[in-house]
């Protein structure tokens, strides 16, 4: 049996051994941005489970622009050699490391899961957060403070230092986080974004902060290395970004030098309605795939296998990424190579287990 999900992938000067990716998944395991034993582990053991991409966490460019005080973070010499040490053990085991870059704008200062997941200030560990508008996620929350020019300077100086970091610290690729409601999504949708300057109101000024953020990251990233950018294809909610404006801006970073759209939805506002089920955001990364040419990831509740597979044969997507289930198994892409028919290698260290 031949199995298209089992196919190589070729991506610039990469070589994917396949089209299975782990998502980035936050790990709230962090301290000051450091990376420790935790990271290694959690990293090396998807590597060794036979996914051919995996994509660190979502790693803040800047100490504001963290999610929580768990976050990874990329904006300092000091986090490199950590990450070093594990990229070189996941490019041991035949696997990609790549980087999600971000920035969480409005929904960063927040307490990690397990210790309530609420906002934090000042007094609590928290600290200031900066939005494209003076409009907060949850209404009952402190205001962001309003990017001022000199504020969007420094976000996109960030994001060039992050880059710069992310190729000493040995990642192959790229992946700027514009989806999920974070900063650069709040500049993209018209729920977030009430700005009256050129960062404002039309489409071409909306999307014009990402834009510049995708020039820096290109003038580190040496353009033989893949670089991604993940967005939400829909904010599902009334008057929002939507799966048009999606289209559009895919066909102009395409046209920029963009490889992949790693696509999913949502995440912007809190009254967002979400229909949830098996492949729910799939549909979106077939539109951009077959409207603009460009490479796209699917993602959202694939969990199986045949339904992995069937993507990839209709070729709804290149590359389809697992989070929850990667979680409930990292060795997913060895169990669904077994599945569907395919001897793939298996670490010398585990071959005696290995059922042929």
């Amino acid at each position: 049996m031949s199995s298209q999900l089992f196919y190589k992938l070729q991506i610039k000067s990469l070589t994917f051994k396949n089209r299975i990716a782990i998502s980035p998944m936050c790990q709230y395991s962090a301290q000051d941005g450091f990376a420790n034993d935790w990271h290694l582990v959690h990293l090396g053991s998807r590597a060794i489970g036979g996914a051919a991409l995996l994509l660190q966490e979502a790693t803040a460019v800047s100490p504001e622009g963290r999610i929580s005080p768990g976050d990874l973070g990329i904006w300092k010499d000091e986090h490199i050699e950590k990450m070093q040490f594990i990229n070189r053990f996941i490019v041991s085991q035949n696997a990609i490391p790549g980087i999600q870059l971000a920035h969480a704008g409005r929904k960063a200062s927040v307490a990690i899961p397990s210790k309530g997941n609420y906002k934090l200030d000042e007094t609590n560990g928290g600290w200031n957060t900066v939005a494209p508008s003076a409009v907060s996620f949850h209404t009952n929350e402190k205001p962001p403070i309003s990017l001022d020019k000199m504020g969007i300077q420094k976000v996109i100086t960030d994001f060039k230092s992050a880059t710069k970091r992310a190729l000493k610290a040995g990642f192959e690729v790229v992946e700027i986080h514009a989806a999920h409601g974070y900063l650069l999504h709040q500049f993209l949708s018209p729920l977030s974004n009430f700005r009256t300057d050129e960062y404002g109101g039309s489409f071409e000024n909306r999307i014009r902060l990402l834009l510049e953020v995708l020039e820096a990251v290109q003038s580190e990233w040496p353009a033989n290395l893949p670089l991604f950018i993940r967005i939400s294809a829909t904010d599902w909610a009334d008057g929002g970004w939507n799966s048009d404006e999606s289209v559009q801006l895919s066909k102009i970073v395409k046209e920029r030098g963009v490889d992949l759209i790693d696509v999913s939805s949502g995440g912007l506002v809190s009254h967002q309605q979400i229909p949830v089920g098996p492949n729910y955001q799939v549909s979106f990364a077939e539109r951009i795939k077959k409207e603009t040419g460009i490479l796209t990831g699917a993602v959202g509740l694939i969990t199986e296998s045949e339904q992995a597979e069937a993507i990839i044969v209709a070729q709804k997507a290149d590359l389809v990424l697992f989070a929850r289930e990667s979680l409930r198994n990292p060795y997913l892409a060895l169990d669904f190579a077994k599945e569907l028919g395919v001897d793939v290698p298996w670490p010398i260290q585990y071959e005696r287990a290995k059922i042929k």
